[in-house]
């Protein structure tokens, strides 16, 4: 099993500095480049301080700049935010000047309220129409010349520049249901779930899609399946403070999700839990057993459930609104305990 980092610059607070957090951010993926991870994901995301990523190729060229061998990925961008022409330079310019170091993952958007403020009009469940427009699109500008006449773009014959160094940028999709799992092996696209804070039989319910997407492909290549959990390894069993910082957290992402609270100068609102519709998700006995949290003894009998499910690479969700420093702990808690388990 290969490994990836998932990772935003995020302030859950104003407390904390803006330097402060970027320093942080770069020490991590360097961490994870000298430790021997495979991937670093940025996020693409707007006007919200705990997924601080605008332009995430700004991102992946700046940590690019101070690595060495570890890959740069997109994690992803939102196609409808997005003019394929742009998209198709910008991403071809980060792999050109890392080395040929990039994962090209693209998906359709996360938060209402971002299209609400990105593209208004936009509903979040139709967005996935237009990275299935932009996908084909980025791919022939790679090639050479491309004119485009689609459902949401139309532009005459034009063409990438520069080229991506590497000859076929491996491409990632962002998959929970069927129809995208079944557009992933279509497209030899790779896939990355996340089963959010649900059980194993969330995972298990993603690799059957996958093999059925395989089963009604026939000759088409089994993509890699990567598997993304919030993750915080501890010096102690049943420490609380990852419980309580994924409490905190999600219940941003409710606001977020389902517009259900506000955000002043970037920062959302928690929604109180008596409120939330899903409390059970919430639940601190619950989110210890399904999350990635626990000593390293812990966390490698979880990630073996996943290994034995058929999953190639596992994606360490580093971002949670832990301390700065128990975020360090647990990355190397992670590279020097946990990992040597699976070499």
């Amino acid at each position: 099993m290969k490994f990836q980092l998932a990772i935003n610059l995020e302030r859950m607070d104003a407390e904390i500095g803006m330097e402060e957090v970027a320093r942080h951010t770069l020490e991590m993926v360097q961490m994870a480049d000298a430790g021997g991870f495979n991937i670093v994901w940025s996020a693409e995301h707007h006007a919200l301080e705990m997924t601080i990523a605008p332009d995430p190729f700004q991102l992946l060229a700046w940590w690019g700049a101070h690595t060495n061998r570890i890959r740069l990925g997109t994690a992803v961008v939102a196609a409808p935010y997005w003019h394929p022409i742009k998209l198709a330079g910008e991403a071809a310019m980060a792999d050109l000047i890392s080395g040929g170091r990039l994962e090209f993952g693209i998906g359709s958007g996360a938060y209402q309220r971002e299209f609400d403020r990105m593209f208004p009009g936009l509903k979040q469940s139709d967005a996935w129409q237009y990275m299935q427009e932009m996908l084909p699109a980025v791919l022939k500008l790679w090639e050479g010349d491309y004119a485009h006449e689609g459902k949401f773009w139309n532009f005459p014959t034009s063409t990438a520049c520069p080229k991506p160094l590497q000859a076929d940028v491996p491409v990632w999709i962002a998959a929970r249901a069927p129809i995208t799992y079944d557009y992933a092996v279509k497209n030899g696209c790779n896939i990355m779930s996340w089963p959010l804070t649900r059980d194993m039989s969330e995972a298990e319910l993603y690799m059957a899609r996958m093999a059925e997407a395989m089963a009604n492909n026939p000759g088409c290549k089994r993509p890699t399946m990567a598997m993304m959990r919030h993750t915080a390894v501890s010096d102690r069993a049943s420490d609380i403070v990852p419980i309580r910082a994924a409490q905190r957290q999600l219940s941003q992402f409710e606001n977020l999700f389902k517009n259900m609270g506000d955000v002043t100068n970037g920062f959302p609102k928690s929604i109180p839990f008596d409120q939330l519709g899903n409390r059970a998700e919430y639940d601190p006995e619950m989110l210890q057993r399904n999350l990635m949290f626990g000593t390293p003894d812990e966390v490698i009998a979880k990630l073996k459930l996943f290994q034995a499910l058929g999953v190639d690479e596992f994606i360490y969700y580093a971002s949670l609104g832990l301390g700065l420093a128990e975020q360090k702990r647990s990355l190397e808690l992670f590279i020097n305990d946990v990992m040597p388990a699976f070499a």
